[in-house]
């Protein structure tokens, strides 16, 4: 059986790692309410970082709901996700939605950023097309 722990190590824990998600982002995906800034690491494993401002979220007892449902979607989902460090925002009115919906906002975020860290490691069609031989052609 597979540990789903959520350790240190699967942490943002300074603000440098915060700092250096939000200055390069490479991922960028949203729901309702969430969205979340990925750039990769070379950990080989994920790590999170959770940004729920007393202005979007305005009760503390929800922003703690929402943190512990996000901790919880990345411990089930770590073995699928890329390596990357993510960051997760909450925005205005993510508290009025109940723990099913965030609970599949989240799973499906998580899908859309594997898609995406995937299509971005894979080689380009177009760097390995083979050159048209009329581009080699001399002028004469």
């Amino acid at each position: 059986m597979t540990c789903l722990t959520f350790p240190r190590h699967y942490r943002l824990l300074t603000a440098g790692d915060y700092r250096h998600v939000f200055d390069s982002a490479v991922y960028k995906v949203h729901g309702k309410g969430l969205m979340a800034l990925a750039t990769p690491n070379d950990l080989g494993h994920p790590r999170l970082g959770l940004v729920f401002s007393k202005k979007n979220v305005r009760r503390a007892v929800d922003r703690n709901r929402l943190k512990r449902l996000a901790r919880e979607s990345v411990r089930h989902s770590q073995y699928r996700l890329p390596g990357v460090d993510i960051v997760l925002l909450a925005r205005r009115g993510v508290n009025e939605v109940d723990n099913n919906t965030v609970h599949r906002q989240l799973f499906g975020m998580w899908r859309r950023l594997e898609r995406e860290a995937e299509k971005s490691t894979r080689p380009s069609r177009s760097s390995t097309a083979p050159h048209s031989p009329a581009a080699h052609q001399r002028r004469g």
